[in-house]
C-alpha cells in the first residue's frame, strides 16, 4: 500500500471513531473485518458471570452472616480515632525499656570482664585447657579427644531456634591464623572464664536475650550459649571479632581517614598487591560514622575515584566497594614523591573539617609504601605540630628495612602506629593494630558508650549458616561495650581489652509493636542516626524472575529507598535529627512479591527513643486504618468460642509472652491465652486490651463454623468439589479455616500454612487477601491468582475475599475478611458458560467468545489474565499478551501506569542472575523502575479503535459487576504487530558521568554520635610499633623537637 493511501486510511479512521463516539454506538465497526463488538452482549456475558461468580463466593464464604453478626453488636461496641502521636510515643518508651534492659545486660559483663582483668596476672608459661568452638567433641584416629577438645555437652533448644547449645558454658573461636595456645590468647582466656556465670545470670534475669559474648582485642571470641563451629570448605575459619561492625563502633570513636598508596615503580608485583589488601582490610574497619578518601601517589596525586578529587565520603557499605572496584586499576611505575600526598592529605583534611562535614573527632592518614626517604618533619611541622591532631599509621610493605626507621620515626612522632607487612597473612593482624590505639583516649577516659548497630545479618557466624528462615539469615541489631584495664600502671597506655556485646534479632522488636493497633495497612518502623533502616516491614528481598534480591548481609539500607515517595527527605532528616511530629504523603505499597501496588495515604508519626540512637515511626493509612474500636464479651463466651479446633491466632503476634520463662516457650499463643484466662500461669504476662478483642472476635465468628459445616455436610452442594477452601481472618489476628475437600485433595497445599508467609498474619503485616480486600468497595470480591517464584509452577486455584465492615461509612473499621479459594478450572468454566449466553429470542447468538474473530480474556485491577483461551496465558500480563490493546488502555486512562520501589540496582542481588552478576562487577549505580498497573476505578465500560498498519483493531472491556475483574473482548482479525508488548520487566535509568559524580558526592543528612574521644592528655604516644627497636636514630638536629612533642 502506498503511503499515501495509508495515510488516507488512517485519517477515515480517525474522523470515523470521533463520529462513532459521539452518535453513542453500540456497535463499533473494524476496518478490514466483518466482525462486530457488540457492547450489550459483552455486558450480558459480564454481569451473568459476576452474579454467578459472586452468588459462589458470598455463599461459600459466608460473608454475609459474619456482616450481619458484626451488625448485631454493633451497638455494643466504641469507635475510637487513634491518636498516631500517642501511639509512637508509647511504643518508643516500650522499645526503650527493651534497649535498656539489654543493654544493662551487656554493662554487667563490661564490669565482670574488668574485674577479671584487674585481679590476674599475667603468666607466659600457663597451661589452660579450654574449650575451643571448632575442636570440641572431636576425637582422633584412637577415639580420644583431642587437645582443646574435650567433650562438651550440646542440646538442641528452642529458644536458640533448635540449634544444639550449652546453656551452662561459653566456648571459644581463635581465627585460623592464629595460634590457639599463643600465652596472650591463653592468658586472656582463662581470666575471660569468670564471664560464664554473668552469661548465664543475664539468660535467667531476661530469658529473650539470645547471644551474648566478648570478642578479645588479643582475636579470640568467647560465646555463650556454647556452640560447635564448623571450618569452611578449605578447612579455614575466617571470622575475626575485631573487624565486625559492633567491635570497632565500640572500640573507637568517629573518625576521618585519608590513605595514602605508594604506586611508584618498587611497588610493582607482589608489594602492590599487599598493598591493595592492606587498603581493603583498613575498609573493612570503617563503619557508617567513618569518612574517608584515598590517594594513590608517584611522581603525580592519583585520586582512586577521580570524581571525588579534594573531599571525603562516608563510609557505608556502597561508597566502600565503589572504591574496592577503582583499586584494581592501579598500577606501579615512576617515582614516590610523598611530599605532594602528604600536603595534599592535610589540606583535604583541615579543609573537610572545616565544612562541618564528617565525624569531627578524629583524624588519621594511613601511609602504605615499602620506604620513606626523609622522615618529612617540615610537613608535620607546618600542619600537624605541636597538637598532633592527626594521626600518621604507616605500613611498610615487604621484608627489606632499609627506610623502616623513617616510617617508625613519623608514626611515633604523630600519636600514631608503625607496621611491617612481608606476606598476605600479615596484613589482617598488623591492619588492626590502629584499633588499639584510637581507642587509647576513650580507655583512658573510662568512656563505656553504648553502641548499637543498624540491622545487618553477620552470615560468617555459625548460629547464622546454621539457621535461615524463609528469606534468608535471620536479621539483627547489636548492643556492644568496650572493655578496659583498669590497672593503675597501664592507665597512660589505654589497654582496649575487647568489646562485649549481646545480639537483638529485629523479630524481638517487633513483639513490641502492637500489630492490631496499627490498622490493615499500617506499620512501624526505625531508623539509625545515619538514617539507615533498624526495622521496616519493606527491609526484606525484592522478586524478579523467581529469583530473590537483597542487600549483601543487608547493611545500610537507607530509610529513603523503601520510603521513596518522600523525595525531598522530609521524613528521613526530621527523624535524623531526632524531631517528634507528624508527615504525610501518597505512597505506593507494592504486595504479591512486587507484581500489585495499592495506592494510599499514609500519614506518619515519628519520636526518639531515648537512650539509643535510633528513632521510632508509625505509618497510619488514612480512612479505615485511622480507627479502632472495642468490643466487649464475657471471658467465658469467649474461652468457649475459642476452643474450636479450627481457630487459631496469628504465630507472630504477642498475645502473651512466651520467651520469661521457659516452661511457657512450648505453649502457643492459643495456649497461652487459655491458661491466662483461667488463672493457670499466674506468671504469664498478656495484653489484656488484645486479649478482650479476640474474645470478642471469637464469639461474633463463632457462627460461622456451623454454617460452613452445614455447606460440607450438605451432598447436593459443591458435588464437583470446585471450592475447596473457606477461610475468615479478623483486626486480632484471628483465623478460622474450614476445608470442603479432604487436606490431601487440596490444589494449593502450602495455603494459609507457615510456607505461604503473604497470606497469613505476620509481625508486620495482614494477610494479602485481607489487605487487598480492604481496598475494594464494601460488598464486592476481589479475585485473584497466586503468582508463584517459579515460572513453571503455574497456579491452579483462584482466591477470592471480601472485607466486613462494622459501619456503612469511609470512618467504618474493617473488622473481618473472610474468602475462599477454588479451582481455576472450576473458576474458567463458569466464565466460559456465561459468555455463551444471549438475548434472542430463537437462542442464536451473533456472537460468541468460541468465535475465531474475536479473542476474550478476564483480566483483574492489576491487569492479569485469569481466563484466556490459550491457557497457558493465564497468570500473564495482558499488556504481553495484548501489548496494542493495554496501550490503549493506559492512554485513554482505564489503566493506570506507577513505578516504584528506586534502588541502587547494583548493590541488591544475593541470588544473582547472569545480568546481576555483570552488575555487581561494574557497581554502576542506577534507578531502578519496577512498573505497576491499577485500573481507574470509575470506568466500567469502554470500547476503542487501535490504527494498525493496514486495519483498525476493535475492543470492547467491561467491569465484572461486585469485582475487581473485568471483561475484554478483542478483534482477532487485526494484527498490531508494530505495538510492542507492554511489559513489567524493570527498567534500569543508567547515568552519565557528571551525574554519577554527583550522586558520590551528595551527602544525606546524618547525625553524630553524641560522644567523641579523639585525644587525651595523659596519652602515652611512645607506644608506636617498635621505637624502642630503631636501629638508626634520627639526625641530632630532630631530637630535641622528638622529645619536646613527646613530652606533651
Amino acid at each position: 500500500m502506498l503511503p499515501g493511501n495509508l495515510n488516507l486510511l488512517r485519517a477515515f479512521g480517525f474522523f470515523f471513531f470521533i463520529f462513532w463516539t459521539a452518535f453513542n454506538t453500540a456497535l463499533v465497526d473494524v476496518v478490514g473485518s466483518e466482525q462486530q463488538i457488540p457492547l450489550s452482549v459483552v455486558k450480558l456475558w459480564a454481569s451473568a458471570f459476576g452474579g454467578e461468580i459472586k452468588s459462589i463466593a458470598a455463599k461459600y464464604s459466608g460473608s454475609q452472616l459474619l456482616q450481619k453478626k458484626y451488625k448485631e453488636y454493633e451497638k455494643d461496641v466504641a469507635i475510637e480515632e487513634i491518636d498516631g502521636l500517642q501511639l509512637v510515643k508509647k511504643l518508643a518508651k516500650n522499645m526503650e525499656e527493651m534497649f535498656h534492659k539489654k543493654s544493662e545486660a551487656v554493662r554487667r559483663l563490661v564490669e565482670a570482664a574488668e574485674d577479671a582483668y584487674l585481679k590476674h596476672e599475667f603468666d607466659a608459661d600457663l597451661q589452660y585447657e579450654y574449650f575451643n568452638a571448632v575442636l570440641i567433641n572431636e576425637r582422633d584416629e584412637e577415639g580420644n579427644y583431642l587437645e582443646l577438645g574435650k567433650e562438651f555437652i550440646l542440646v538442641p533448644n528452642d529458644h536458640f531456634n533448635n540449634l544444639p547449645v550449652n546453656i551452662s558454658l561459653s566456648d571459644v573461636q581463635v581465627p585460623t591464623n592464629m595460634y590457639n595456645k599463643d600465652p596472650a590468647i591463653v592468658n586472656g582466656v582463662y581470666w575471660s572464664e569468670s564471664l560464664n556465670k554473668v552469661f548465664v545470670d543475664n539468660f535467667d534475669r531476661d530469658p529473650s536475650l539470645i547471644w551474648q559474648y566478648f570478642g578479645s582485642a588479643k582475636g579470640f571470641f568467647r560465646q555463650y550459649p556454647g556452640i560447635k563451629w564448623e571450618p569452611d570448605e578449605n578447612g579455614v575459619i575466617a571470622f575475626d571479632c575485631r573487624n565486625r561492625k559492633w567491635y570497632i563502633q565500640a572500640a573507637t570513636s568517629p573518625k576521618d581517614v585519608v590513605i595514602l598508596v605508594d604506586v611508584s615503580g618498587s611497588m610493582k608485583g607482589l608489594r602492590l598487591t599487599i598493598a591493595k589488601q592492606t587498603v581493603s582490610s583498613i575498609l573493612d574497619t570503617l563503619g557508617d560514622d567513618d569518612f574517608f578518601n584515598i590517594i594513590a601517589y608517584n611522581e603525580e596525586l592519583h585520586y582512586v575515584e577521580p570524581c571525588l578529587n579534594g573531599t571525603l565520603v562516608q563510609a557505608d557499605r556502597a561508597n566502600k566497594e565503589h572504591f574496592r572496584e577503582h583499586l584494581d586499576k592501579l598500577f606501579a611505575k615512576g617515582i614516590g614523591m610523598l611530599d605532594i600526598a602528604l600536603n595534599e592529605a592535610f589540606n583535604m583534611l583541615n579543609e573537610f573539617n572545616h565544612t562541618g562535614q564528617g565525624s569531627i573527632c578524629s583524624q588519621a592518614i594511613m601511609l602504605i609504601t615499602d620506604g620513606a626517604v626523609d622522615t618529612y618533619d617540615t610537613i608535620f611541622a607546618k600542619y600537624n605540630w605541636p597538637d598532633r591532631k592527626v594521626r600518621i599509621f604507616t605500613y611498610l610493605i615487604g621484608r627489606e628495612a632499609a627506610f623502616a626507621d623513617n616510617l617508625k620515626w613519623m608514626a611515633c612522632a604523630n600519636k600514631g602506629f608503625f607496621t611491617q607487612i612481608s606476606t598476605l597473612a600479615d596484613v589482617q593482624e598488623n591492619v588492626m593494630e590502629y584499633l588499639h590505639v584510637l581507642s587509647r583516649p576513650k580507655v583512658i577516659d573510662q568512656e563505656h558508650d553504648v553502641v548499637w548497630t543498624e540491622a545487618y545479618i553477620d552470615s560468617t557466624l555459625p548460629q547464622a549458616q546454621k539457621l535461615a528462615d524463609d528469606q534468608g539469615l535471620v536479621l539483627m541489631t547489636t548492643v556492644a561495650m568496650p572493655v578496659f584495664s583498669k590497672q593503675n600502671e597501664t592507665r597512660s597506655k589505654g589497654i582496649l581489652l575487647g568489646v562485649v556485646g549481646t545480639d537483638v534479632p529485629v523479630k524481638e522488636l517487633l513483639k513490641t509493636i502492637p500489630k492490631y493497633k496499627l490498622g490493615i495497612h499500617g506499620y512501624a518502623f526505625a531508623i539509625t542516626n545515619n538514617g539507615y533502616i533498624l526495622t521496616h516491614p519493606e527491609l526484606r528481598p525484592l522478586y524478579e524472575e523467581g529469583k530473590k534480591r537483597r542487600k549483601p548481609n543487608y547493611s545500610s539500607v537507607d530509610l529513603s529507598e523503601v520510603e521513596w515517595e518522600d523525595r525531598d527527605d522530609v521524613l528521613r532528616n526530621a527523624m535524623v535529627n531526632r524531631k517528634t511530629g507528624k508527615f504525610s504523603m501518597e505512597v505506593k505499597k507494592t504486595v504479591d512479591k512486587g507484581k500489585r501496588v495499592l495506592v494510599m495515604t499514609n500519614d506518619y508519626y515519628y519520636t526518639d527513643i531515648k537512650g539509643t540512637p535510633f528513632s521510632l515511626g508509625v505509618a497510619l493509612s488514612r480512612g479505615h486504618g485511622k480507627y479502632f474500636f472495642r468490643g466487649n464479651v464475657t471471658v467465658e463466651e469467649g474461652l468457649h468460642d475459642l476452643e474450636h479446633p479450627d481457630v487459631s491466632l496469628a504465630d507472630e503476634w504477642s498475645y502473651c509472652n512466651t520467651d520469661l520463662h521457659p516452661e511457657h516457650r512450648q505453649m502457643t499463643q492459643l495456649e497461652a491465652i487459655k491458661r491466662y484466662l483461667t488463672g493457670k500461669e499466674p506468671l504469664l504476662q498478656c495484653d489484656k486490651e488484645l486479649i478482650q478483642e479476640v474474645l470478642f472476635d471469637a464469639v461474633v465468628s463463632a457462627p460461622i463454623e456451623a454454617y460452613w459445616t452445614s455447606l460440607a455436610l450438605n451432598k447436593s452442594e459443591n458435588s464437583d468439589k470446585g471450592v475447596e477452601v473457606a477461610f475468615l481472618g479478623t483486626r486480632t489476628g484471628l483465623s478460622r479455616i474450614n476445608l470442603f475437600v479432604g487436606p490431601e485433595q487440596l490444589t494449593n497445599q502450602d495455603f494459609l500454612t507457615a510456607e505461604d508467609k503473604e497470606n497469613i498474619f505476620n509481625a508486620d503485616h495482614f494477610p494479602l487477601w485481607y489487605r487487598r480486600a480492604a481496598e475494594q468497595i464494601p460488598g464486592s470480591f476481589v479475585y485473584s491468582i497466586p503468582f508463584s517464584t517459579e515460572t513453571a509452577n503455574k497456579s491452579n486455584v483462584v482466591t477470592a475475599s471480601t472485607a466486613i465492615q462494622l459501619l456503612d461509612d469511609r470512618k467504618s473499621p474493617v473488622v473481618a475478611a473472610v474468602g475462599i479459594q477454588m479451582k481455576l478450572e472450576f473458576f474458567q468454566r463458569k466464565f466460559w458458560t456465561a459468555s455463551r449466553q444471549c438475548a434472542s429470542l430463537d437462542g442464536r447468538c451473533a456472537i460468541s467468545c468460541d468465535d475465531e474473530a474475536i479473542n476474550c480474556y478476564l483480566i483483574d485491577n492489576n491487569g492479569f489474565i485469569l481466563v484466556s483461551e490459550d491457557y497457558r496465558q493465564t497468570g500473564y500480563f495482558f499488556g504481553e499478551v495484548e501489548g496494542a490493546v493495554m496501550n490503549k488502555l493506559l492512554s485513554m486512562g482505564s489503566f493506570k501506569r506507577f513505578l516504584v520501589e528506586f534502588n541502587l540496582c547494583s548493590w541488591w542481588h544475593s541470588d544473582l542472575t547472569a545480568k546481576a552478576q555483570r552488575l555487581k562487577q561494574t557497581l554502576e549505580p542506577c534507578d531502578t523502575e519496577y512498573p505497576a498497573f491499577v485500573s481507574e476505578r470509575t470506568i466500567k465500560e469502554t470500547t476503542g479503535n487501535i490504527a494498525c498498519d493496514d486495519c483498525f483493531k476493535s475492543f470492547v472491556i467491561q467491569q465484572i459487576p461486585s469485582s475487581n475483574l473485568f471483561m475484554v473482548v478483542v478483534d482477532n482479525e487485526c494484527f498490531c504487530d508494530s505495538v510492542p508488548p507492554i511489559t513489567m520487566a524493570p527498567i534500569e535509568i543508567r547515568y552519565n558521568e557528571s551525574l554519577k559524580c554527583e550522586r558520590l558526592k551528595s551527602q544525606k543528612i546524618r547525625r553524630r554520635p553524641e560522644s567523641c574521644h579523639g585525644f587525651h592528655p595523659e596519652e602515652n604516644a611512645r607506644e608506636c610499633g617498635g621505637v624502642s627497636g630503631l636501629s638508626a636514630k634520627p639526625p641530632l638536629v630532630l631530637l630535641p623537637l622528638l622529645l619536646k612533642i613527646f613530652s606533651r
